[in-house]
């Protein structure tokens, strides 16, 4: 396994039935990636950019065709109440088909993430957000517009093209700044 990409170390450490492979296959993705990845049911579409480094995903279910972008967290939020003497709040989330997580967020105990919905770069959420929407902030949404795909589409534009780009709007900022 030493030599394996991250696309192959991935699929061992979700896919595998074989425990010592899966085992090996979670150290080295973690050892190489700083990424930690256990979900209970997990679609074999699913993307995790830049070699999800720095991520932490303890999921019930991840869909069909889920992105999740650099140092995301997916987990539990559970609570232990002492008066009652049991845990509450258990479980982690549910993502549904065509979910993307953008850099940073957190999506944390039993909650449903509904389809085609986005989490935004840097969102805490731990209530439900339904279909269709942009998650933002500490629990708040709103609809996504149907005309955009955000973060991600299948037709990705290129880093070199990003590159050219930034190249103009650098010149354009020094200009300004030396008028």
């Amino acid at each position: 396994m030493e030599h394996m990409t991250f696309d192959e170390l991935l699929k061992i450490n979700c896919f595998s039935d074989n425990n010592l492979e899966k085992a090996e296959a979670s150290n080295l993705l973690e050892l190489r990636y700083c990424c930690e990845i256990h979900c209970a049911d997990m679609d074999s579409s699913v993307l995790f950019a830049h070699h999800a480094r720095g991520c932490t995903i303890v999921a019930a279910k991840l869909c069909r065709n889920v992105v999740i972008y650099q140092n995301v967290t997916i987990g539990s939020n559970m609570k232990y109440n002492k008066a009652k003497k049991e845990w509450e709040n258990i479980g982690s989330p549910i993502l549904a088909e065509n979910v993307i997580v953008a850099d940073g967020a957190k999506v944390l105990g039993p909650v449903i993430i509904g389809a085609n919905t986005v989490i935004a770069a840097g969102a805490m959420i731990t209530k439900n957000i339904p279909a269709n929407s942009i998650a933002y902030g500490v629990n708040r949404y709103k609809p996504k517009d149907p005309n955009y795909d955000y973060v991600f589409n299948p037709d990705m534009i290129t880093g070199e093209e990003i590159m050219k780009v930034d190249k103009v709007r650098v010149a354009e900022f020094d200009k300004k700044q030396s008028e």
